[in-house]
Formats: C-alpha cells, structure tokens, sequence
C-alpha cells in the first residue's frame, strides 16, 4: 500500500512538472513575441510590411529604417547627451543618496526620525508643474545640462531603500572600527559601502533606466536649445511625426516611395534603438532587483 500510494505521488509530481513546464514556455514565449516581432518589422523592407504576415523574422531585410533614424538630424549629439546624463546623473544620485542614507541610518543622529519623516514628505507633495518650472529657471538651470542631473540628485524613495538596508548591517562593524580610531567617513567608505554593494547597484539601475528613457524634461526645459537634447526626446519627435505620416495616406505613400520605409518599420526602428541598451544591461543586475523589492519597504 505504501509503495502504490509512492508511486501515485511521483505520477503527479511529474505530472506537475510537464504542466508546469508547458505553462513556462507559453509564459516564455508570449512574452518574448512582441519584441522579437518589433525586430523583425525593424530590419523589414517598408513597403512589404504594410502586406503584413510578418511574425519571428523579416521577410525582406533592409537597414534602410535604422539609416532613417540613425541619420535624423541632432541624433549624434541627443545620444551623446543621453549617454552623459546617464552616467553622470546615476553616479552623482547614488554618491548623495547613499551619504544622506548613512546620516539617517545611524542610530545616534538625533533627528533621524524628523529628516526621514521631511524625505517622505517629498514623496507625496510637490509644488506642481509651473511652480517648478520657474523655480529651475531663477535658478539658471532651465536650457542647461544640469538639469538634468541636479533635480534628481536625492530621490526620497532611493534613500530609504538605502536606509532601510544599512539599517541591517550590525552595529558591532561600526563600532569595532571607531574603537580602532576610525572617523565616519572612514566608516561609511570602507566598511558600510562594501556591504551595500547590492543595494547600490539596486539603485544604480534604477536612475538609469529613468536618466536613459527621459524626454519630458528634455521638452519641458531644453526644448530651444538643441545641443542640450536627448535621444529619447528626438525619437519621440521621430515616433509622433512617422504617426501623424502614417494617418495620412497620401505622406504615408510619398515616405514609402521615397525611401522605402513606413512610420511602421521606422517606429519599430527606433523602439529596438532605445530599449536595445537597457536589455543589454539588465541580466547583469537582474538579481539584484530582488535585494531592491525585499528592502523597499519603510520602515523605523
């Protein structure tokens, strides 16, 4: 009777597994679909995608849509900004997140609890958007890179992930090298940042894949100054004015004749251009993003 009721549990745990891997693999493969399909369009002649029936791969390879938005005008320079925003605004975001996290975290700071509570405050209140606006541009950094970079150097959300998270470290570390002659800074260099190395990372990836997608800003600040523009930003301008071509039958078929592209490839185009970065970054930190959800939560 044992060895029977064995058997039938193993019949089922197989049974689970062939389910359960059957369900994976259309989990897989309705979620890989679209953007293997945006790839195919991308690299597909113009005028034979408006047929249609285009599904894993291209039907007539081209690079004409990538030459279309590679060779828009400002496009080197938004992606060189882009790119600068990205490093420089990731790199300052988490050196003053991180300092203001480690001030927070310590348990003698007498006004923790007070200078948490005004971060979180920030997190649900704002000045709104025409208040911001002139307020950046008294103080001079409207049509400027820094703009970029200086508004979004302390995120509330990112320091308390960064709190909560030294928070975990024992006091025992911090107090063994203050016996030891070590100042704080000592302290929060050598020892406490090593230990964050996940929850930095965490953070890291977060402000660059908002840095990287950004446009509104770009529009919003610098939009008459076009040395100061971004990729997302002519590409957005690129998408709306392919969709507006593409409204119009008549634009839609002097585009095709033209240069053999349609807003539909050309927008595919440049959809493969602005996530191609961030999906080759991502399985390198995707771990991480569990560190990040698990220490999310705020708390004292």
């Amino acid at each position: 009777m044992g060895k029977s009721k064995l058997k039938r549990a193993k019949g089922w745990d197989l049974v689970f597994v062939i389910l359960n891997g059957i369900f994976m693999l259309a989990f897989v493969v309705i979620t890989l679909y679209p953007v293997i399909n945006t790839v195919a369009i991308s690299f597909n002649d113009g005028i034979d995608a408006v047929r249609g029936g285009i599904h894993l791969w291209p039907r007539e390879f081209t690079l004409k849509n990538y030459v279309t938005v590679l060779g828009k005008q400002n496009i080197k320079t938004a992606a060189i900004v882009t790119v600068a925003r990205t490093v420089i605004g990731s790199a300052l975001s988490l050196a003053t997140n991180a300092l203001l996290a480690y001030v927070v975290s310590r348990k003698r700071f007498l006004f923790k609890a007070q200078v948490s509570l005004f971060w979180v405050i920030t997190m649900y209140v704002n000045g709104g958007l025409v208040p911001v606006l002139l307020l950046y541009k008294n103080l001079h950094l409207t049509n400027s890179f820094w703009v970029y970079v200086i508004p979004g150097m302390i995120s509330a959300f990112n320091m308390l992930v960064m709190r909560t998270y030294m928070q975990g470290i024992p006091d025992s570390l911090e107090e063994s090298a203050a016996l030891d002659g070590a100042g704080h800074f000592t302290i929060f260099w050598k020892i406490i940042s090593p230990l964050c190395l996940p929850v930095y990372a965490t953070v890291t990836l977060f402000v660059a894949v908002y840095q990287w997608n950004s446009w509104f800003d770009a529009m919003l600040y610098n939009r008459m100054k076009d040395e100061y523009t971004t990729l997302q930003y002519e590409l957005m301008k690129l998408l709306t004015s392919v969709m507006q071509q593409g409204g119009n039958a008549n634009n839609m078929k002097s585009v095709a004749s033209g240069s053999r592209v349609t807003p539909v490839t050309v927008r595919s185009a440049a959809t493969v251009i602005t996530m191609l970065p961030i999906i080759c970054l991502y399985p390198f930190l995707q771990r991480y993003f569990v560190t990040g959800l698990t220490i999310g939560g705020v708390k004292e």
